[in-house]
């Protein structure tokens, strides 16, 4: 193994991997941990890999995959509801936030497909084969993420008249 190569690509590269991993994650001590595990991962595989950032990548989601399945798992219901939050005082969140938060209740596998096609900005074959599937269930995951953001929005929008 090239241990100086690995390093190379981690100082090089990790800025941009950490923001996918908080795309994914939506909270940075997670996204944290979740880009240490992948590149773990990674250093155990780099004799075999051809696409390191690819690879990385992959690995980025199919954990965050995997640990969402392990939390929702464990999720259990609660006898006693949260306390509401106090909207801003401000006015509220920006666009940006809004944006995030909505594309945060995403289920994983579109929330995936949607960072990497339209944050990352990768084509369809790419985002397929970095999620071991085909480009039309890409396609199809984008559309019904797309339609749960349109609706998201416009409720958005209805609750703030």
């Amino acid at each position: 193994m090239d241990r100086a190569l690995f390093q190379d690509f981690v100082v090089s590269r990790s800025d941009r991997l950490l923001r996918t991993a908080y795309l994914l994650t939506r909270d940075w001590a997670l996204a944290e941990d979740l880009l240490q595990e992948a590149l773990a991962k990674t250093w155990f595989a780099w004799a075999r890999v051809d696409d390191p950032e690819s690879y990385v990548r992959r690995v980025l989601v199919t954990t965050y995959t995997s640990w969402w399945r392990r939390k929702w798992r464990a999720e259990r219901p609660a006898g006693d509801l949260p306390d509401m939050p106090v909207l801003d005082a401000t006015g509220g969140l920006g666009e940006r936030d809004t944006l995030w938060e909505a594309v945060g209740r995403l289920p994983a596998k579109q929330r995936a497909v949607v960072v990497l096609r339209f944050y990352e900005d990768l084509p369809v074959t790419e985002v397929a084969r970095l999620l071991g599937c085909e480009p039309g269930t890409v396609k199809s995951q984008t559309a019904k993420a797309l339609a749960k953001l349109r609706v998201d929005d416009l409720i958005a929008k209805e609750l703030h008249r």
